[in-house]
Formats: structure tokens, C-alpha cells, sequence
């Protein structure tokens, strides 16, 4: 396998479409491979979930009424991706040595999700409001800060397009300077906040001293917790730096963000993804934890929910829970706004006991 060059990128289609900086980003997530003489590339991995094309070489494709049609790199008709355009093949045969490349089908579809809202945002700015630019403009300055990666995996690719697009519409963009208490510990939680630009700091008072528990950057999210948990604000973030953020009202971020990543689940749902290989994950402090688990729970603190994010896999399916299912909550949207299979049992442990009372 090799690298991709931008060039080739440039001469394929839908990808031809996407701008600058998608297809810089797009180099390195897409490799090209090749195929013997006389071989069938898709004998062993097909074309189902990607987006291949013929590079370089001459291919002929064998369709399901025994026809066929013979493919040469380079040419017009290989500018489009194959076995699309109704033209589904049984196999295939290099009458040359072949070069292929391929992209995540997925991958490619929320790229162009994600193009043409900026492109129409974009056109809308020609004639919107000034509030109407400003949050608009909302759409640039996201689909800067956010990689390809968290776009597929994260929180916005679990959402659907027209969602996404109104979410960030809603977004009110705010600046601050060095040693702004964005919000304070004990505080209602009013907005969600994305950092735009800018640094912070993340402190919670322990034992009557304030003890420094994280540092954000630019792309980072915070606020969620309380939001999700309808509790007070557990933390107090001040700006390190003078900086640019993002912020979502309450009703905003319930009705467009936690309640399509909260992924609610019975006792009896997910107990049967339990016996299908999901994890129950107990986010209770150890002493509770310990004194009621459910079988093969494993126990991460809500206070430790973020030390898991990059050691939990993404391939695998995780039930939280706590009593109530508030502290279970904010465990779940944290892991699902980062692209984990989170999901939250329905009421906690005190809505079980009700159910088997």
C-alpha cells in the first residue's frame, strides 16, 4: 500500500467536490493498493461499505448476466467510484496489473454532509441578518476546529444532518480574556461550551483547597456534565488565556444534543446486551460500587469518566448505571459524544428495585 496523492484526489468524483482543506485531510485517510495480473482484486475484500476506484491499470468487470466491460485507469468512466450507477459486478479480472484506492464509505458521506451545510451557510451569509451571519458562520468555524475523525466518530456524526445543522445555528459565539471564571463550582448549569480558540483551566475545591483536575484547548468541550445530570456545576473552568468560545443554551443542548446521544435502555434490553458481550460500567464512588454492583460490572467513577476516554474500546458496547441514572447519564453522554457505544440504564438501580418490587 501507498500514499494517496492530493492530485488524484482532485480527479475523482464526488470527491473532486470537496474543498481544500477536506482533501488535504482526506490524503491520509485513504490508501491505494494493487493487484497482480490476471487476479480478481475483490476476491477476498469487495467493494460493500467502501468507496474503490480504479487508479491506474485495466480492469474487467463481470456483471450477473454474464457480460462484461473492460475499465481503464485514467478514463473518464473511471472518475466514478465502481459498482455504483447500477452497475454491480460479480467479479472481476486485472488484464494488467491494477492500482486501486479506497475510502470508508461512511467517511465520504459525512464529509459531503458536512461540505454542503458550510456551502449553503455560506451562500445564506450573502443575504441573513447580522445575527443571522454570526451564527451561520457558526458552521466555518466548526468545521475547522473539527477533524474528519471526530465529524465520523464523534458527537456530531450520530446526529442527523438537518440536526447538525440546526444545532450549530443555534451556537452563540463569545469572547473572553485571561482569568474569566467561565463557570464557577456549585453555579446552575446554564450553557454548553466549545472552545473555539484559547486555553483553560478546570479546578475543584477538595478538602478546602482547589485542586487543578484538567486543561482544555481549542476543540475541547465542557459544561455537559451538569447539563445532563440536571445537577450544579461540579467544577470551575477560568480562561488561562484570552479566547473565543461557543456556547449552547440548556434548552438548546437538551433538545439537539443530549437527548439524541443519550441512548436509553430497559433492564431487560440491557440485560440482553450484557449476554451478548456488553460491559455494565458502575460510575458510583468505589464504596457504593462495592457494596452493590451488578455481576461483571466494572467501576469508573464519573469523577474518572474522562482518564477512559482512548482505553475503553470503541468496538464494543457499554451500559452504564448509577442509583438514579443522573451520574449514569453524564458518564453516557461524555463516552457518546466521543464516538463510544454508550448506552444508560433507563432509571438506575432505584428504578430496577421499583420495577421488582
Amino acid at each position: 500500500m501507498c500514499a494517496v496523492r492530493i492530485e488524484t484526489l482532485k480527479a475523482l468524483e464526488p470527491i473532486a467536490s470537496l474543498p481544500e482543506a477536506r482533501l488535504n485531510e482526506l490524503v491520509g485517510l485513504c490508501r491505494t493498493e494493487t493487484a497482480s495480473k490476471d487476479s480478481d482484486p475483490f476476491l477476498v475484500r469487495g467493494v460493500e461499505g467502501q468507496v474503490v476506484y480504479l487508479v491506474r491499470g485495466e480492469l474487467k468487470l463481470i456483471y450477473p448476466d454474464g457480460s462484461s466491460n473492460v475499465l481503464l485507469g485514467g478514463s473518464e468512466r473511471s472518475r466514478y467510484p465502481l459498482g455504483r450507477r447500477g452497475e454491480a459486478f460479480t467479479s472481476a479480472k486485472a488484464i494488467t496489473e491494477v492500482e486501486l484506492m479506497r475510502i470508508d464509505d461512511d467517511l465520504l458521506d459525512v464529509m459531503a454532509i458536512w461540505d454542503e451545510a458550510t456551502s449553503a451557510d455560506s451562500s445564506a451569509r450573502q443575504v441573513g441578518t447580522e445575527n443571522e451571519r454570526s451564527s451561520l458562520a457558526n458552521w466555518t468555524l466548526l468545521s475547522g476546529m473539527f477533524s474528519v475523525s471526530s465529524l465520523k466518530y464523534g458527537a456530531f456524526s450520530q446526529l442527523p444532518p438537518a440536526h447538525v445543522n440546526e444545532l450549530l445555528r443555534r451556537f452563540e459565539r463569545i469572547n473572553v480574556t485571561k482569568g474569566d471564571a467561565v463557570i464557577r463550582e456549585g453555579a446552575e448549569g446554564n450553557f454548553y461550551f466549545v472552545i473555539e480558540t484559547g486555553r483553560c483551566k478546570v479546578e475543584r475545591m477538595i478538602g478546602g483547597v482547589s485542586m487543578l483536575l484538567a486543561e482544555l484547548k481549542s476543540g475541547d468541550a465542557f459544561g455537559e456534565e451538569a447539563l445532563v445530570s440536571e445537577a450544579k456545576r461540579n467544577a470551575t473552568v477560568t480562561m488561562k488565556t484570552d479566547g473565543v468560545l461557543l456556547r449552547l443554551s440548556r434548552k438548546d443542548f437538551a433538545e439537539l444534543l443530549r437527548e439524541p446521544l443519550l441512548h436509553r435502555i430497559s433492564a431487560e434490553g440491557a440485560r440482553d446486551k450484557v449476554a451478548n458481550g456488553a460491559q455494565w460500567v458502575d460510575v458510583r464512588y468505589p464504596s457504593e460500587y462495592q457494596y452493590d454492583k451488578l455481576a461483571g460490572a466494572i467501576n469508573i467513577p464519573l469523577s474518572e469518566i474522562r482518564n477512559a476516554f482512548g482505553v475503553l474500546d470503541k468496538g464494543k458496547e457499554y451500559v452504564f448505571y448509577c442509583q438514579s441514572g443522573r451520574r449514569s447519564a453524564a458518564a453516557a453522554f461524555l463516552l457518546a459524544q466521543r464516538g463510544y457505544r454508550a448506552f444508560l440504564l433507563e432509571g438506575g438501580l432505584w428504578g430496577e428495585a421499583k420495577r421488582r418490587a
